[in-house]
């Protein structure tokens, strides 16, 4: 997830209070897998796979070494395995007769964070990214991710009770919004077997583990990424009046820019606008020619998006007629292309997760939480005609001691992060398989791909 969208607005949208009345009511230890379908060979398998994966973190469409090791999970495991889709991307397909086809996604890419968690297994990779090196870390819980992925297409491939397809993906690029894209544009749900249903989880300590958080309706919010150059005059600081400053003109854009979520936007939808980068000038007493804005957009609806998008040109070039500008200094304002569509979960399909994931954790367990104006690629899925049934929840990985002592949990994207990585290793292949079979086994009227489009 792009937790680097989430800055300031990274919440799972419940209070404290929710969280420790059901931490409390189970206890400090969870073990999903221990006594379960794998059991604790199995769990320790997995453990150490996440530990490797851990210590080998790889970029944004990099993650050569990372899907060479899934592709050798799944074929162990018995699946038809396509590599280089979508450059890094991989998919394993077992077929089991007739039935509904599932998709299980799971991101591979890491971040480049320096690892401060301290455990044995941290991350020691540096890499050169952009003529630098830097320090690389799974600071998302990719590697989470990933291992709970292989977990669950393991057990998928024991289990002989059930028939369809299952699809396990394995995705590039999350972290930069282009992995999903980039998968679809090279033949995803043309090449292979299209979903009837597409399934994602997400590692959060907010959550403690053990526990999963379901969201209905929209999770996660479209992201923009937007520049402006702010054009002008430059010269001397000691003769303004001989100038257009843009360094003035583009202080003005950003106060501007507040009102368009407070006053242009209907308060019951959420929006989100952000200048998160102001960068102009050289000296004192030097005004300069141009001043560059950085801004995030979060929404959710297509309207919304749209309207804020076409407001921001409109009050950047209002404000530099008003300053006296020609044609030609006006602002120049770009959308960037790698936008990442909102995730919309499909409220009857999470009803169906619901029940089946609280047949398995029991009802205090599995929580209802609330939207955030983070981004997740794995939204995209869902938006390819005919529409695809989607769901994304939430993995618990949070300390129970630490959430029970009133600690502020870590957030992905720390440096420090790291999720109880057993329990949450045991429950996130415990709720994904019992998830997926329960959509496997769904009634025939139900997963039928035109009637599954009428009802989910």
């Amino acid at each position: 997830m792009k937790l680097c969208h989430l800055a300031g607005v990274c919440r799972i949208a419940i209070t404290f209070t929710m969280v420790c009345s059901y931490v409390f009511a189970f206890g400090t230890q969870v073990y999903g897998a221990s006594k379960g379908q794998s059991g604790k060979d199995e769990l320790d398998y997995l453990e150490k796979l996440y530990k490797t994966l851990h210590q080998n973190p790889e970029l944004s469409l990099q993650e050569v070494k990372t899907s060479a090791r899934l592709a050798k999970e799944l074929k162990y495991a018995g699946y038809e395995v396509t590599t280089k889709v979508g450059g890094t991307g991989l998919v394993g397909v077992l077929k089991r007769g007739a039935g509904p086809v599932i998709m299980i996604r799971a991101d591979m890419d890491a971040l480049p964070v320096e690892e401060k968690t301290g455990v044995p297994f941290a991350s020691k990779v540096t890499v050169k990214k952009d003529g630098k090196k830097v320090k690389l870390m799974h600071a998302c819980g990719h590697d989470m991710h990933m291992a709970v992925w292989a977990g669950v297409a393991r057990a998928m491939s024991r289990d002989k009770s059930w028939k369809g397809t299952l699809i396990m993906v394995g995705q590039p690029a999350e972290e930069i919004g282009a992995g999903s894209k980039a998968m679809i544009e090279d033949g995803l749900f043309t090449r292979f077997p299209r979903p009837d249903y597409n399934l994602a989880l997400h590692v959060t300590n907010k959550i403690p583990a053990g526990a999963i958080g379901l969201v209905s309706g929209y999770a996660l919010a479209n992201v923009d990424t937007i520049d402006i150059v702010v054009k002008g005059k430059g010269g001397h600081g000691s003769a303004p009046h001989t100038t257009k400053d843009p360094i003035v003109l583009a202080s003005r854009i950003v106060l501007d820019l507040q009102t368009i979520v407070s006053r242009e936007i209907n308060p019951l939808e959420p929006a989100v606008l952000t200048v998160g980068s102001i960068h102009g000038g050289t000296k004192h007493n030097i005004i300069p020619g141009e001043v560059k804005l950085e801004l995030t957009l979060r929404s959710y609806k297509a309207k919304v998006r749209q309207q804020i998008l076409s407001a921001i040109k409109r009050i950047s070039r209002g404000a530099a007629l008003t300053a006296g500008l020609p044609e030609e200094l006006m602002p120049v304002v770009t959308v960037k292309e790698n936008f990442t569509p909102a995730t919309y979960n499909n409220p009857a399909m999470v009803a169906q997760v619901k029940e089946a994931a609280s047949a398995l954790l029991g009802d205090k367990r599995v929580i209802m939480a609330g939207p955030i104006m983070g981004g997740e690629d794995f939204g995209r899925y869902g938006l390819e005609e005919p529409k695809i049934p989607s769901v994304i929840f939430w993995l618990g990985g949070g300390s129970y001691k630490a959430l029970k002592a009133g600690k502020k949990p870590v957030s992905n994207h720390s440096p420090y992060y790291i999720p109880e990585w057993r329990p949450t290793i045991g429950t996130g292949v415990k709720v994904m398989t019992g998830i997926a079979t329960h959509f496997l086994n769904l009634r025939p009227e139900l997963s039928s791909k035109k009637k599954a489009q009428d009802k989910l």
